[in-house]
C-alpha cells in the first residue's frame, strides 16, 4: 500500500494510505540504517509503501520505501551539531511566524531559515504574527523588517491568530498547496492553524512571563487536512537554526539581492569578504542591500555557530537595520 506520513514520533509513523485509511507504521527491519544520515529516515510529508501486519492485533503497518522527495527541509542542531534533522518534506510553501517580541524572532533567525528555504527550492512567506500586540514602535519596527525583506523580493503578510486579520489572504496563499508553519515556540503556530480551522482545536499555551520565551505544545511535527483545500504541516517550534554544511562559494546564491548583483563584482569567485571592487560591498555602503542580512550571510560563511549560539540565548536584541 502507498500512503503519506502525517505525524512522526520518531519510533512510529502516522500514514494516510490511498484509501483515506489512517494505519500506525513503523520502519521494516534494517531501514533506518541504509545511508540515511538525519535523525529521522522518514519526515512528515513523505510518500512511503508499506506492507499491513496481518500478525498483529491492531491494524498496523510496516514501511519498506520511501518515494523520491521533491524537496525537503532540514536543519542542524545547534547544540548537536553533527546531527541533521528533516523537518517535512514534499512542501509546497512554507510560512516563517516571525514575531517582533514576545518572543522575539532574531534577523539571524529568519536569514539562516530563508537560505535553507532557498537551498532546498522551497517558496518561503514571513509571516508577522500577533500585530494586535503591537504598540507604535513595534509596528514602526515590524514594518521595517517586511519591508527589507519584500525588498528582496519575499512575500511577507500581516497576520493576528487573534483578531483574524489577515486570515483571508493568508488561505488564499494555502488553497490548494502543501504548507508548513515553523517559528520559535510561542509565536502562535497552533493557535494560528486553530484560527484557520477552529474544529482542530490545538494544544496552545501563554509565553513564559519570566523569559518571554514560548513554551512547547507541539511535541512532533504533523500534518492536518484542512477543508479549504489545503494542508498545514505544523512542527515543534525551534530556537536554534542550524546550517547544514555547504560550500562557501553556494551560500551567496541563497542571498536573492547578492545574486542578483554579484556578476557586476571584479572576481567571478568574489566571496564578498575582502575581495575589491565588490559590488555587493558597494550595494552596502549605499544602502541597498541590508546590513543585517550582510551580517547573517558572514555569520554563515564563516560557520560561526557559536556567535549564533549567544545571539539567540541572549535576552533582548539590537538589530541594528540601518
Amino acid at each position: 500500500m502507498t500512503g503519506i506520513v502525517y505525524k512522526s514520533t520518531g519510533s512510529w509513523y502516522t500514514v494516510k494510505a490511498d484509501n483515506n485509511q489512517i494505519y500506525d507504521c513503523r520502519i521494516k527491519g534494517k531501514f533506518r540504517m541504509k545511508g540515511i544520515k538525519s535523525t529521522n529516515p522518514i519526515a512528515v510529508g513523505d510518500v512511503v509503501d508499506f506492507e499491513i501486519d496481518e500478525t498483529s492485533d491492531a491494524i498496523t503497518g510496516s514501511i519498506h520505501h520511501i518515494h523520491d522527495r521533491k524537496n525537503y527541509i532540514v536543519r542542524k542542531s545547534v547544540n548537536l551539531s553533527k546531527q541533521t534533522h528533516i523537518i517535512a518534506s514534499n512542501i509546497d510553501i512554507v510560512f516563517l511566524i516571525v514575531t517582533i517580541n514576545n518572543p522575539i524572532t532574531t534577523t539571524s533567525f529568519i536569514d539562516r531559515f530563508l537560505v535553507t528555504a532557498e537551498a532546498y527550492h522551497i517558496k518561503a512567506v514571513l509571516l508577522f504574527n500577533k500585530i494586535d500586540t503591537f504598540d507604535e514602535a513595534m509596528s514602526g519596527e515590524q514594518l521595517f523588517l517586511q519591508h527589507v525583506y519584500t525588498q528582496i523580493g519575499y512575500d511577507c503578510l500581516r497576520v493576528s491568530a487573534k483578531n483574524g486579520s489577515g486570515l483571508d489572504q493568508l488561505k488564499e496563499m494555502m488553497q490548494g498547496k502543501v504548507c508548513m508553519f515553523s517559528g520559535h515556540s510561542g509565536v502562535g503556530k497552533s493557535t494560528l492553524v486553530n484560527a484557520l480551522e477552529p474544529t482542530l482545536n490545538l494544544k496552545t499555551k501563554e509565553i513564559s512571563d519570566l523569559h518571554q520565551q514560548g513554551q512547547h505544545t507541539t511535541t512532533f511535527a504533523e500534518m492536518f487536512d484542512l477543508t479549504f483545500g489545503s494542508k498545514i504541516i505544523d512542527t515543534p517550534g525551534i530556537r536554534g537554526f542550524g546550517i547544514v554544511d555547504m560550500e562557501k562559494q553556494e551560500i551567496k546564491g541563497y542571498f536573492p539581492e547578492f545574486f542578483k548583483l554579484e556578476d557586476q563584482c571584479k572576481f567571478n569567485n568574489c566571496l564578498h569578504k575582502d575581495e575589491p571592487n565588490c559590488a555587493i560591498k558597494k550595494a552596502l555602503e549605499e544602502d541597498k542591500i541590508a546590513w543585517s542580512r550582510y551580517r547573517s550571510y558572514l555569520q554563515i560563511l564563516e560557520g560561526d555557530e557559536e556567535q549564533y549560539r549567544n545571539d539567540i540565548y541572549a535576552e533582548g536584541r539590537n538589530l541594528d537595520l540601518e
